[in-house]
């Protein structure tokens, strides 16, 4: 392992409660959609526009009102979530390691810049972090690879010789489809919604595992 590649919301921070909300309020409150809370759950992968084309068909809403309704929902996601903003138990810990050893780690995440700021800057961890790559910067979400693939590239690595962290059944795909292997945290998806991918080498609860300190070892 030359690097690890983090997804961010679920995964450095557990506030995915938070997100699910907050695209409640958007979709079913504010413009009517059919779903339940489960089912927005697991619309809410991708770029922001794209939540909005795969529940509302696209054209739904031009580019200018999904911008406005995308800073929207992080408004209103910030806004809820900042009282409890801190990182998932152990990852203090597991960052300092990790930098340490010489470990080069990235943040590579469907987020937009507004979101990875907020929790980088906010908990003060933008020291470990040698590059990021946001929703801004690809054309094709995961589970296309193209997230995690970008990240590698901007850390100087190949893919396979990172390892990523994730909490979606979506972002495990898209690490497989780049070739990479990963360790998933349970804060949002039980480990029988990850069933038929390979690429997982151990399921967590939080960065105290001590699956980890072997990790860093090797």
């Amino acid at each position: 392992m030359k690097a690890i590649l983090f997804d961010l919301n679920g995964t450095m921070i557990d506030d995915m409660r938070y997100h699910t909300e907050a695209w409640y309020r958007i979709l079913v409150d504010e413009h009517g959609a059919d779903l339940s809370m489960e089912e927005v759950k697991k619309e809410m992968y991708g770029k922001n526009q794209e939540v909005l084309e795969r529940v509302f068909g696209e054209n739904h809403f031009t580019a200018e009102e999904m911008e406005a309704l995308s800073i929207g929902k992080e408004k209103q996601y910030q806004e809820a979530f900042r009282p409890h903003l801190k990182l998932i138990e152990g990852l203090d810990r597991f960052l300092e390691k990790a930098h340490e050893q010489g470990i080069k780690m990235a943040v590579a995440s469907a987020a937009i810049p507004f979101n990875i700021d907020f929790v980088l800057d906010g908990l003060d961890i933008r020291k470990y972090i040698s590059a990021v790559v946001s929703a801004d910067d690809v054309k094709r979400s995961k589970p296309d690879p193209e997230t995690f693939v970008m990240a590698a590239e901007k850390l100087g690595v190949q893919p396979e010789d990172c390892i990523v962290f994730e909490d979606n059944p979506k972002g495990v795909e898209s690490a497989l489809n780049g070739s990479m292997k990963v360790v998933v945290i349970k804060t949002a998806h039980e480990e029988h919604e990850f069933e038929g991918l390979s690429n997982i080498l151990r399921f967590i609860d939080d960065y105290n595992d001590p699956y980890l300190e072997d990790l860093l070892r090797n």
